[in-house]
Order: structure tokens, then C-alpha cells, then sequence
């Protein structure tokens, strides 16, 4: 297994842990425009709550399968690359809402790792 691949699924899973789990409804100096907590974020891109829970599901379950993926290999590549598309509408997100380069680094790393996972 490629370790730098083994280190990034476990990187991405426990950011979208993070993001979705444990900082759900904090602030953070990263959530776009105004808001300062995750339901207040998807008002901000023009989304209903339903939407936010469906994106966060999609995201939840993805980094668990991208931990399963550690000893089922064959779920790795799915997963990582369905987080991209996902990683990539959240960017999209942030430079609709012209939102600073800092507020979309989060975003874009987690682009940037899914797709490294994804082609490796």
C-alpha cells in the first residue's frame, strides 16, 4: 500500500470528522461569507438544511469508507474521488460567494488530497 496515499485517507476522514461532527455548529475563521455555523454557511451558498444534511451524509459516509478502504482497497478509489466532486462544489462555492483565498484553502486542500488519493 502507498503510504502517502494510506496517511491522505486518514487525513480526509478525520477532517470531514472535524468539519461535520465536532465543529457542525461552531464558528471557524474558514465558513463562508458571514456565517458562523454550518446551517448559516449553506444559507449563505443559497442552500436549504435538507441539502446541507444531504451533502453532509454524502461526506460522513465517504470518509468512513475511505477508512474502511485501509484493509477493502477496492473502496478507496470511489470514495476518494466522489469527496473531489464534492470538495470541488465546495470551492466553487466559496468563489461564488467571493470569499478569500483563506476561507477556500480548507476546501481546496481537501480537493487537492481526494484527487491525490483518487489517481495513486
Amino acid at each position: 500500500m502507498n503510504t502517502a496515499r494510506l496517511i491522505l485517507q486518514v487525513i480526509i476522514a478525520l477532517g470531514i470528522f472535524n468539519v461535520w461532527l465536532v465543529r457542525f455548529n461552531k464558528a471557524t475563521d474558514y465558513r463562508g461569507g458571514p456565517a458562523k455555523n454550518m446551517k448559516e454557511e449553506f444559507a449563505v451558498y443559497g442552500f436549504p438544511a435538507w441539502f446541507m444534511y444531504t451533502i453532509g451524509a454524502l461526506k460522513v459516509t465517504l470518509a468512513v469508507l475511505l477508512l474502511i478502504g485501509i484493509w477493502v482497497p477496492v473502496l478507496v478509489r470511489p470514495a476518494s474521488a466522489f469527496m473531489a466532486m464534492l470538495m470541488a462544489g465546495a470551492v466553487s462555492m466559496h468563489i461564488r460567494v467571493k470569499d478569500s483565498i483563506k476561507k477556500a484553502m480548507p476546501a481546496t486542500a481537501m480537493l487537492l488530497m481526494s484527487l491525490f488519493v483518487a489517481i495513486s
